[in-house]
């Protein structure tokens, strides 16, 4: 299946006129920056263009992630960046009461995310209202079990994403969902999750941006979460295969982007010739 076997996704670049852009797999892949990424942002700043990039990786606040890509040559500030740990924050806020306690696994992300909420995190699973679950490479057994501790005593359980796995240099590594899987497992329930592929985190990534879904495109390196999602919400959706999904996954599977590229070079090339297909 190649590009050009998408003529009319091809042709339907002509009405995008904003883009949730996915970052690991897409824009880099581990501390590696991919190709065609820091020329795909310009073009986008240059044409005036909105856009956010969006991350179901729930681990670093905003401001961590704009200083980690401006190093690696995309300059950024926080206000391009929407997270999962700020889409869960944002979900609870509209839900939950200020000061509800928190049982929390995560990184600086979803722990900062949820205090400027205005939620208070626990260490005491019994008093905890909700059990938050993001990616975290120092989860303990000890960590597990306190989670499913505050499970079993009713608080509610809250993924920041569903992804198994994390792109890295030389492969992948467990990722948040590896976690909450664990933990629902134990507990016998089955998380609310708001990250992608789940519409929670879509619909206010819409809302910050300002355009409408059927205006709007994602491009991700994940079937079951950038493209189904994106999909679920009427986003155009654009495959690249720099992450997880090989060419031959994307032929065989049951969830069809719009248009299939190889990378960000090959994209931004369709992009500035979208007026002409």
């Amino acid at each position: 299946m190649q590009t050009s076997s998408h003529p009319q996704g091809i042709a339907q670049l002509a009405g995008v006129q904003g883009w949730l852009i996915d970052l690991d797999g897409v824009i880099y892949r581990g501390d590696q920056l991919l190709a065609g990424a820091p020329e795909f942002v310009a073009a986008l700043r240059e044409e005036k263009v909105p856009f956010l990039f969006l991350t179901n990786n729930s681990s670093r606040t905003p401001e961590q992630y704009a200083e980690r890509l401006s190093r690696m040559g995309i300059p950024a500030g926080p206000q391009d960046f929407y997270t999962s740990s700020q889409a869960t924050a944002e979900y609870l806020r509209r839900e939950a009461q200020p000061g509800i306690p928190i049982f929390v696994i995560g990184m600086d992300g979803i722990r900062q995310a949820l205090e400027k909420a205005g939620f208070r995190i626990t260490q005491d699973p019994s008093e905890a209202a909700y059990c938050v679950v993001g990616y975290d490479n120092r989860v303990t057994y000890h960590d597990l079990a306190q989670a499913a501790r505050a499970v079993y005593a009713g608080a509610q359980l809250i993924g920041t994403n569903p992804d198994p796995t994390l792109p890295v240099e030389d492969g992948f590594i467990p990722g948040a969902g590896a976690i909450l899987a664990a933990i629902a497992t134990a507990a016998g329930v089955t998380p609310l999750v708001i990250g992608k592929p789940e519409p929670t985190m879509l619909s206010l990534a819409l809302e910050r941006l300002g355009v409408p879904a059927e205006r709007a495109a994602i491009v991700g390196d994940r079937l079951n979460t950038d493209v189904a999602g994106g999909l679920r919400v009427g986003l155009f959706t654009v495959l690249v295969l720099t992450g997880s999904t090989r060419r031959q996954d994307a032929e065989s599977s049951g969830v069809h982007p719009h248009l299939i590229v190889e990378n960000l070079v090959e994209l931004l090339s369709l992009w500035k010739r979208r007026f002409s297909l």
